[in-house]
């Protein structure tokens, strides 16, 4: 045996001793029954308890089982493993989501599977979490579903399906996420984490179903994934409720697949704090109402974004969903005054309007794009959107089915003060080298 082989042979056992070594909690031996109807939240909540007590390890959702939950915090040291063919399944019972996911805030939605204050975090395996979304959905219209009418409307009970706060060294890999009823995958004030290789496959017509949110975190890397999305499928932002956790930085995207009936890869709308030093590269954009978006509409800044090796289909669906079919989309325009709820959580406390910052050193490299319409970049005064650069961007205008006549298109500018849309003129698009509207911006193009 050669030096060489020996090694390998020896780190092989070394890995497999270490696998083994790990402490395998079974929700059904602490109770769990899987049959999709009964509620196994406690039991499941008592296996993760344990395991992380007694120094962390594995907590098992074994495969042929339909674990039906409420709400379930996650651990330090804890991986929830779902075997293949195994599902975590919402309750759809409204009753019983009692927590925020955006903390004082109960008007945006509940938490189902979370996490705060934590570390050494991981969900993985080839099982599926399954958001139960459409059950808390109203009636199903033509481009989307009706929200339920609420007595309350600073209250909403629809749970987020990962929600985790502060998670430091967190991991998120092969599982199926499917069918949220909000947000899917929020983190918030998290710091190196990890999402690989999942599917996370939301209803289309599901309002407010992102799939992935950044929101104040840093170093998180998310590599291929394919994502299916009613709302933005990639969002990076800062939240007002979560300001304590800082500006949003270090983050990368590679290798996804994703199609949205709003944005796919998107920054902003919320943003008050900073956001910098992002990647977005070799990924593919199908069927998305928006494709490459910062929507910037508070006080924050955006700065040292690159966008690379994209290739991307746009068309427009419907006004429910915010955007025209524009392929790349740069704005920094000030939010509408607010109302009864925005007041509260999207301006400065105690305030009803605000102000947007800055959006400069943003990169568009080799981006190849078929859209119903052409690429839009604006401020709300000369100088706020600036040092945007166009570097082999191709853009194909395909058949629109926009109700306007040829020669009159529209751009999207909402949520802002003021017009929330912008005429363009198609014929002057298609003379250009990229088909753009521009208002108060400087846009290089090589």
């Amino acid at each position: 045996m050669t030096k060489r082989t020996f090694l390998q042979v020896f780190l092989l056992w070394m890995t497999v001793m270490s696998a083994a070594a790990q402490t395998v909690y079974d929700v059904t031996a602490a109770g769990a029954i899987g049959d999709g109807i009964a509620d196994d939240a406690q039991a499941i909540q008592r296996a993760i308890d344990r395991c992380s007590a007694e120094g962390g390890g594995r907590v098992l959702l074994p495969r042929n089982h339909t674990f039906m939950a409420g709400p379930i915090q996650l651990k330090s040291n804890v991986e929830l493993y779902l075997e293949a063919t195994a599902t975590l399944k919402a309750n759809p019972n409204e009753s019983i989501y009692h927590l925020s996911a955006f903390g004082e805030n109960r008007g945006e939605g509940m938490l189902w599977l979370w996490a705060e204050h934590a570390e050494n975090i991981s969900i993985c395996g080839k099982g599926t979490i399954h958001g139960n979304g459409i059950a808390f959905m109203g009636a199903e219209l033509s481009d989307s579903y009706e929200l339920k009418p609420l007595a309350d409307q600073t209250f909403d009970p629809r749970p987020h399906v990962l929600t985790l706060t502060d998670v430091k060294n967190l991991t998120i890999r092969d599982v199926t996420i499917k069918e949220g009823a909000y947000w899917t995958v929020h983190l918030i004030g998290c710091d190196e984490a990890v999402i690989d290789g999942i599917n996370l496959l939301n209803n289309l017509k599901i309002r407010n179903g992102d799939g992935i949110d950044i929101d104040h975190s840093k170093h998180v890397r998310i590599a291929n994934c394919h994502i299916t999305s009613g709302d933005d499928c990639i969002c990076l932002k800062n939240r007002r409720e979560f300001e304590q956790y800082g500006s949003c930085h270090d983050i990368t995207v590679t290798n996804c697949v994703m199609s949205s009936r709003s944005c796919a890869i998107k920054i902003g709308s919320e943003n008050m704090d900073s956001i910098y030093n992002v990647v977005f590269d070799n990924c593919i954009i199908t069927g998305s109402n928006r494709g490459l978006g910062i929507q910037n509409r508070d006080e924050g800044t955006v700065t040292d974004v690159v966008f690379s090796n994209i290739q991307l289909d746009c068309r427009l669906w419907s006004d429910v969903w915010w955007g025209k079919a524009e392929p790349i989309y740069v704005t920094s325009y000030p939010r509408a005054n607010g109302n009864h709820k925005d007041a509260n959580w999207r301006f400065p406390k105690g305030q009803i309007e605000g102000r947007c910052g800055e959006v400069s050193r943003i990169y568009f490299n080799n981006i190849t794009a078929t859209s119903e319409n052409g690429c839009f970049v604006g401020g709300d005064v000369p100088g706020k959107v600036r040092d945007i650069y166009f570097n082999n961007v191709r853009v194909r205008f395909a058949p629109s089915s926009f109700l306007l006549p040829p020669s009159s298109f529209v751009m999207d500018k909402r949520p802002c003060k003021g017009e929330g849309f912008i005429k363009a003129d198609l014929k002057a698009m298609q003379a250009m080298q990229v088909p753009l509207v521009t208002e108060n911006a400087t846009v290089v193009i090589r």
